[in-house]
């Protein structure tokens, strides 16, 4: 199976724009440049499948159910013409609580304690696991992608061999540490991936391999 992972185009909330609209975070919609962008990610992907004669006759889109995503699937999906699309409410973006668009000098100032507290573990080599005030941690968020990969794991009993999933880079990253059991150190180091950037899981000969950034990010490969 091969898993084309893709994280939404620009978004308002990228772009800051959204700190004076506040739109609640599953509203918030792409940019023109975030459009532009997906556009753009959606001909790398047919390329990319005709080159190596791919045939996606017999795969799926996954996608987070937040307008950014949906905005982004659809998009591409002009370039792919995938007719099984489906969305998946484990796969929306980390719920930020009390600090969703808020400056960060204004979370300091609004909320002295609760941010004293969040940050206290976050310094403490403790990324992966501080909590957001109201909201979640990556540990949240990894737990609940864990729960996602049983759909994953259903896809391929039932032959689908290729998947696309349109969907936020703390939740990727999640998946990844989950897919490939990497550890919360890992996600701690590993940077977030630019907006539609693509990171594709690969199987070779029984291997599940991380081929790393296929667009839009350093290439890598793992296996593991």
């Amino acid at each position: 199976m091969n898993i084309f992972l893709i994280r939404h185009g620009e978004s308002m909330q990228n772009t800051k724009l959204n700190e004076s609209i506040k739109l609640p975070d599953h509203k918030v919609y792409l940019t023109e440049n975030g459009k532009r962008q997906a556009s753009n990610v959606g001909k790398f992907l047919r390329q990319y499948i005709v080159d190596r004669e791919m045939d996606i006759s017999n795969s799926r889109m996954w996608v987070s159910p937040f307008t950014r995503t949906r905005e982004t699937a659809s998009i591409i999906n002009t370039y792919l013409n995938i007719n099984d699309v489906k969305e998946d409410i484990t796969l929306i973006e980390q719920r930020y609580g009390l600090f969703s668009d808020t400056p960060i000098e204004e979370c300091k100032r609004k909320y002295p304690d609760e941010f004293e507290f969040y940050d206290r573990h976050y310094q403490m080599d403790g990324k992966f696991y501080a909590k957001l005030p109201q909201g979640e941690s990556p540990y949240d968020v990894a737990i609940r992608t864990r729960m996602f990969l049983e759909t994953i794991f259903r896809d391929k009993n039932h032959g689908i061999d290729i998947l696309f999933i349109v969907t936020h880079g703390t939740v990727i990253r999640c998946f990844l540490l989950d897919y490939f059991h990497y550890s919360p150190e890992w996600f701690n180091k590993e940077p977030n991936m630019d907006n539609c950037s693509v990171r594709l899981i690969s199987e070779e000969n029984g291997e599940n391999i991380d081929e790393g950034y296929i667009y839009g990010g350093p290439k890598k490969k793992l296996i593991i």
